[in-house]
């Protein structure tokens, strides 16, 4: 390591792996990552976003929106798929980033992984209690105990999802296997029936002509690249087209969970890349499709009359298909369910191993008798039931999306630079054309991370601004790096 920017080594990162008492068992295949991946990428942002992002911002051109997306994600997905297979150890894009640009890099991308996954679990956790009152028809799974209004459901998925991952992850895997079968089924049911409702008129105009701005237009609410270039605003038109992409991203998110398990991986050289591309080619063709028929059944003003609350069902219910409507919500209700339950081990990886470096406390990453992190698991599980159950957490969709394109512009980064520092590594993937591909994945996150709004952009400033105070105060002090603990023996006696 180099005492400034204390990097740690691709070697020190795998021999870290054999620590006894935090030691990840080995149970994954390539088959299990890509149930993973399909299992949290379907969710969310298909049952809900793609309504709404259609009625509001893009209109018909919303299919458009989700190939701009799709493209950057598999730009990025390479260089995820490079560096899984390069350096096999839990935590993702900060474990990546610690053997390339140092400890101070990987500390902001990890505190970054941090608000990617707890934020997305908690928004995510309180749409899996909605969808369970519409479901079992009653008006909300809440309880008021005083100034408190008590969300039970999203409190009872985050408790299931944390009881299952202590136990074990492959275990995790299977239950997700056998609800993901559900909800594709659902998203290709919504694609099948759909499609016979389409009407051809409902395509016009494609793109919408772009909405006059007035005071809105020159708000944090627009986007940065609007009130950059001074546009009027980012409803409708091109800038809502590149807008929405940026919106829709959300609904892409999860593949990089994959990477955070290639140390529970068996052939993680091999499988982890063919999980990661396993799962963008299934969700992009559904994305495409389902975005298709949604704005064929219905006109994007209908959709827009509906506001937040259009959703994939809000087209059945319109066209007098109450029975698919209904069918709709209850494979959304089990999609939202493995949404929750990889968000929530992806966020228990990154904290693993920040804390198995000693940025975070040590005794976190001790590992149960069923190689899974218990403490860190609970911990998580509660954290995230207070934020989801108690807090109103709001649509922060985008606050997701900035974090994670962030990630991924580090990630694509880092295949440049450890082609340089460590051409003698290993590489069971490698990407093509670098340095060329990985600038068009890294030129890719930063266009769509400028078509969010200003407010995000601000928040996601103060965000990273508290994880620095963290990491002068505590983190640099305890780092394991640091202190010179390099060897598995010293960590023993640290």
């Amino acid at each position: 390591m180099t005492d400034r920017l204390r990097v740690k080594s691709v070697e020190q990162s795998i021999a870290d792996t054999d620590e006894p008492d935090s030691r990840l068992r080995k149970d994954l295949s390539w088959w299990d990552l890509t149930v993973f991946g399909v299992s949290v990428v379907i969710g969310a942002g298909i049952f809900t976003v793609t309504a709404s992002t259609a009625g509001n911002i893009t209109g018909p051109a919303i299919s458009v929106s989700f190939i701009i997306a799709a493209i950057a994600c598999g730009l990025a997905a390479l260089c995820y798929a490079e560096f899984a297979s390069t350096v096999p150890v839990a935590g993702s894009a900060y474990t990546f980033s610690y053997a390339t640009f140092g400890e101070f890099v990987a500390w902001i991308i990890g505190w970054d992984l941090i608000l990617e996954f707890s934020v997305a679990a908690a928004v995510v956790a309180k749409g899996w209690s909605s969808y369970l009152g519409e479901v079992f028809e009653f008006a909300g799974a809440t309880t008021r105990l005083g100034p408190i209004t008590l969300d039970w459901g999203a409190l009872l998925i985050i408790g299931f999802v944390t009881v299952l991952l202590a136990t074990g992850t492959k275990l995790s895997a299977n239950v997700s296997l056998a609800i993901t079968v559900i909800k594709v089924g659902v998203v290709l049911l919504v694609v099948i029936v759909g499609a016979f409702f389409i009407k051809a008129a409902n395509y016009t105009p494609f793109i919408p002509p772009a909405e006059a701005g007035g005071e809105a237009g020159r708000s944090l609410d627009q986007s940065l690249f609007s009130l950059i270039t001074g546009a009027e605003g980012s409803s409708y038109g091109w800038y809502g087209l590149l807008a929405g992409a940026s919106i829709v991203f959300f609904a892409f998110i999860g593949f990089d969970i994959i990477a955070t398990t290639a140390e529970e991986t068996k052939n993680p050289q091999r499988d982890v890349a063919r999980g990661i591309m396993a799962t963008l080619g299934i969700v992009t063709v559904l994305y495409v499709a389902v975005s298709l028929v949604l704005t064929g059944m219905v006109h994007y003003t209908e959709l827009r009359a509906a506001g937040e609350n259009a959703n994939l069902a809000t087209a059945f219910a319109a066209n007098g298909i109450d029975w698919a409507a209904k069918v709709i919500s209850i494979g959304a209700l089990a999609g939202l369910t493995t949404v929750v339950i990889v968000l929530v081990l992806g966020q228990t990886r990154v904290l693993f191993a920040m804390s198995r470096d000693g940025l975070l406390p040590r005794p976190l990453s001790k590992t149960g008798p069923r190689g899974t992190p218990v403490r860190i698991t609970v911990l998580v599980g509660a954290l995230v039931a207070i934020a989801a159950s108690v807090f109103p957490v709001g649509n922060l969709e985008e606050m997701v999306n900035i974090g994670t394109l962030f990630a991924f512009a580090l990630v694509s980064a880092g295949v440049i630079v450890l082609r340089r520092t460590r051409p003698d590594l290993k590489r069971g993937f490698r990407v093509p054309f670098v340095p060329w591909l990985p600038l068009a994945a890294i030129a890719a996150c930063l266009w769509l991370m400028l078509n969010l709004t200003g407010l995000t952009w601000v928040r996601f400033l103060g965000w990273m601004a508290l994880g620095l105070v963290l990491y002068f105060f505590y983190g640099r002090h305890h780092s394991m790096l640091g202190r010179g603990m390099t060897d598995i023996s010293a960590r023993r006696t640290g």
